[in-house]
C-alpha cells in the first residue's frame, strides 16, 4: 500500500504465495550497541546476513586493508561519505575509487586499501563462510528460511571483468524512486536522504512475498514496523513490532511480513535498502536501475 506521490506505486500487484508453515523472526542488529565481531589493525566491523546476502559494516582506520578471495560471486563496496575513499585490486589491475561511490567487484581474489578513517560496507553472498561465521545472527539461518527463494545469478556484466564504480551522487527525478544499482547477485538502493521526521499520513506498507530486505541505516534513526499475516493456524501468529534503530544498524525483513520504515530525527536520516537477488520489478521500470546498461536482465 503506498501513497499515490509514491513512485513504487507503480509496481504491477503480485498475487500473494500461499501462507507458509510458520513465519521467520526479523533479525536486528544495533552495531552502535554491541561490541565488534573483529576489532584489530582495520578498526572495528559487523557482521550480519540474511538468507542470501551479508553485511560488513565496518568503521575503518585510515589505511585499513581488506584483502578477500578468491571470492565465488561479485561483491559490493558502498563508501557512504566523501571522507573515506579506496584503491581497490582486481582482475589484474589496480583502481582509485573516490568516497561516495559504490563499486562491484569481479569474482576472484582482491585487495581493497582505504584512504581516511569512516564508515566502509561491503557486501557479498553467503557463500564466504569465515563470514557467514561471524555474523551476528549466523544461528537464525543454521536452517534455511523456507519463505526466501534460492539465490539465482544474474547474467554478469557485459565485457571482461573488471570493477565497475558509480558515484552517489545522483540527483532526485520526478517518477524515479530512491538511487538503485544491480549486480549479478545484489541490488542496492541507497534511498535519497529523509531530513526530518517522515510524514505519517504518508507510509508505505508493503510486503515481499518470496524474499528478505535488509535496511541499512547510516545516519539518524529509523522505526521498522512490522506485521505479520495472519493463517487459519493460530499457532503461527506473531505480534506486530516496532523497532526504533539508531545508525548504524541492520533490520533484516523477512517475507511475507507486511512491513513500513519512517525517518525519526530532526536531522538527515539515511537509509540503504539491500535485495539479494536483485528485484526483477524494480528492474522493469525505465530508468529505475541507474547501471542497467552495464548489467543485463536475465532472458
Amino acid at each position: 500500500m503506498y501513497d499515490p506521490s509514491d513512485p513504487r506505486a507503480a509496481l504491477a500487484a503480485k498475487a500473494s504465495a500461499p501462507a507458509p508453515d510458520g513465519f521467520d523472526a526479523a533479525s536486528i542488529a544495533k552495531f552502535y550497541e554491541q561490541p565488534p565481531q573483529v576489532d584489530d589493525q582495520n578498526g572495528k566491523s559487523w557482521f550480519v546476513r540474511s538468507q542470501n546476502c551479508i553485511v560488513a559494516y565496518t568503521h575503518a582506520n585510515d589505511g585499513a586493508s581488506f584483502d578477500r578471495g578468491p571470492e565465488q560471486d561479485e561483491f559490493v563496496l558502498l563508501l557512504p561519505t566523501p571522507e573515506t575513499s579506496a584503491q581497490v585490486t582486481s582482475a589484474g589491475k589496480s583502481l582509485d575509487i573516490e568516497g561516495y561511490s559504490i563499486a562491484f567487484i569481479p569474482p576472484g581474489e582482491s585487495k581493497i586499501t582505504i584512504s581516511g578513517s569512516g564508515p566502509v560496507v561491503r557486501l557479498f553472498t553467503t557463500k564466504p563462510e569465515d563470514l557467514c561465521a561471524q555474523c551476528v545472527n549466523a544461528a537464525a539461518y543454521e536452517d534455511a528460511h523456507a519463505t526466501v527463494a534460492e539465490l539465482v545469478a544474474w547474467p554478469a556484466p557485459k565485457g571482461e571483468p573488471k570493477v565497475h564504480v558509480y558515484s552517489l551522487d545522483v540527483p532526485d527525478e520526478p517518477g524515479r524512486f530512491g538511487r538503485i544499482w544491480r549486480g549479478s547477485t545484489i541490488m542496492v538502493n541507497f534511498l535519497a536522504p529523509q531530513v526530518g521526521p517522515r510524514d505519517v499520513t504518508k507510509l508505505s506498507p508493503h510486503h515481499h512475498d518470496d524474499f528478505e530486505q535488509i535496511s541499512l541505516a547510516l545516519e539518524g534513526a529509523f522505526t521498522h514496523h512490522l506485521r505479520w499475516p495472519w493463517t487459519t493456524n493460530l499457532n503461527n501468529w506473531r505480534e506486530d513490532e516496532h523497532h526504533y534503530c539508531a545508525s548504524p544498524s541492520v533490520m533484516v525483513i523477512p517475507p511475507p511480513a507486511i512491513h513500513t520504515s519512517r525517518g525519526m530525527l530532526d536531522g538527515v536520516n539515511q537509509l540503504v535498502d539491500i535485495f539479494s537477488p536483485p528485484r526483477r520489478d524494480f528492474s522493469l521500470q525505465p530508468g529505475w536501475v541507474l547501471n542497467a546498461n552495464d548489467y543485463p536482465m536475465p532472458d
